[in-house]
């Protein structure tokens, strides 16, 4: 049985969907991912199995008990863990000559510039209500010109977004500048999956809770997050394929069995987003 590592060995699988020129210009790519949770455990380690070699995340949490449902380092074995910590051994434990930079603390103002050096994409994964870290690192990204993408792990499907140098802008698109810290949020919601595939079919509302900051998730949810999401980034670090950008948006929803793409010029700023967040106030008003 073999014991040493070999990259190429390891990612042999990927050749033929990728080109081997293709696995090793990903072993030399840099993806940051801030938070580690739900959908962002999934991500770092989606992207480590691609061949991904080199990552700045971060995540300040640690495992607990109510993570199992969905979060990929949540275990028994765990708990109590730092979350950042514990996913970067689980990815070094793929791929052992990976980089990865650990940002502990989270993200901030202070290390926004080191978390974003030499990075080639930007993979969102920060906790819904986080809306003010969201904003500032989707406002750094743009202006360093490094391309986002976020999937919001909704009911038992995904909404995507890609936000593409030079093009729109996350706040051009979710238009939260000026707003309350509540209005921001359902902003958020509303241009993040514009036909709402799954809400048809959330059975206890009440589940959502604004006050309390906390929703339901299924893993599910976040494992499709995470599948498309590393098949939008290989598109992007590659150079292959298109990928729509914002105002376009995806969604897809298992439950529903349903595929939507939505254009969207002017972001929240449309008429029809101007109905839907109509929709979503009523929906979650106080």
């Amino acid at each position: 049985m073999q014991t040493d590592f070999d990259y190429s060995q390891a990612f042999s699988r990927n050749i033929g969907w990728v080109t081997v020129a293709e696995q090793q210009r990903l072993r030399g790519a840099r993806a940051a991912i801030a938070g580690l949770g739900g959908v962002g455990g999934g991500h770092l380690l989606t992207l480590a199995r691609l061949g991904v070699g080199n990552f700045n995340i971060s995540d300040f949490d640690h495992f607990e008990v109510h993570n199992f449902n969905r979060q990929a380092g949540a275990m028994m074995s765990t708990i109590g863990q730092p979350k950042s910590e514990t996913l970067s051994r689980m990815a070094k434990d793929i791929n052992p000559e990976a980089d990865i930079r650990l940002f502990t603390e989270g993200v901030t103002p202070e290390n926004v510039d080191d978390f974003l050096k030499d990075v080639d994409i930007y993979v969102d994964s920060i906790d819904y209500f986080s809306v003010e870290a969201r904003r500032m690192l989707f406002a750094e990204c743009y202006k360093r010109g490094i391309p986002a993408v976020t999937a919001a792990p909704l009911g038992m499907g995904v909404g995507f977004l890609y936000f593409k140098p030079g093009k729109m802008s996350f706040e051009d698109y979710f238009l939260l500048e000026g707003q309350t810290r509540r209005e921001q949020l359902l902003r958020f919601m509303a241009g993040l999956a514009p036909k709402a595939l799954h809400r048809h079919y959330l059975v206890a509302p009440e589940a959502v809770n604004f006050a309390e900051e906390r929703g339901p998730s299924t893993i599910m949810s976040c494992e499709l997050c995470a599948g498309f999401t590393g098949t939008q980034v290989l598109k992007i670090l590659l150079g292959r394929g298109k990928v729509r950008p914002v105002p376009w948006s995806m969604q897809f929803d298992a439950y529903e069995q349903k595929l939507r793409f939505t254009w969207r010029p002017g972001g929240n700023a449309n008429p029809a987003q101007k109905l839907l967040l109509k929709i979503i106030r009523a929906q979650f008003k106080d």
